[in-house]
């Protein structure tokens, strides 16, 4: 079966904001389920901080969509204090409201309603990044700037200390 061949509606949600942003949508599909940003390296044979992870939190009770490199971890004390509130990891329930979408194939996009999100700049230092298409078995190519535009995210760093700048700027 081909990528076009394949289907899954939260993958389809993701196309259509892909277009509706103008961005051709270039969903990769796998053979087997790619939920960490491991998995999904080993699959494109990339730098695991050059994929983008999607993790739902909350803050003061509201949905937070994080976009962090996956060579990077979510410091929610230092996150929470960076955007004023209390972070607190989503349970599965939560995540599904939030985005459509199940945890482990969560999208940047594609959700019932747009996300406060912020984007780790370090995500800044790969010329392209692949995030998930709204699907364990999915990805998409884009870039940080891409990203930060299709999210509306506010791009930051989401842990204490000096950015590690992937290869394009270092």
């Amino acid at each position: 079966m081909t990528d076009a061949e394949r289907t899954h509606p939260a993958v389809e949600r993701v196309e259509a904001a892909l277009l509706a942003a103008g961005v051709e949508p270039r969903v990769r599909w796998f053979e087997t389920a790619t939920p960490t940003a491991v998995a999904a390296a080993a699959e494109l044979g990339v730098e695991v901080g050059a994929i983008a992870n999607s993790l739902v939190f909350t803050i003061d009770g509201d949905p937070l969509l994080v976009m962090t490199s996956g060579a990077h971890r979510v410091d929610t004390q230092f996150l929470g204090e960076r955007l004023g509130g209390r972070i607190r990891r989503a349970d599965a329930d939560t995540v599904k409201a939030a985005t459509g979408q199940t945890i482990g194939g969560v999208a940047p996009v594609g959700h019932p309603a747009p996300l406060r999100t912020v984007v780790d700049v370090a995500l800044a230092g790969y010329p392209e990044v692949w995030a998930a298409a709204g699907h364990a078995h999915t990805v998409f190519p884009t870039t940080f700037d891409e990203l930060v535009r299709l999210t509306g995210g506010e791009p930051g760093p989401v842990e204490p200390g000096p950015v590690e700048p992937g290869p394009a700027s270092a």
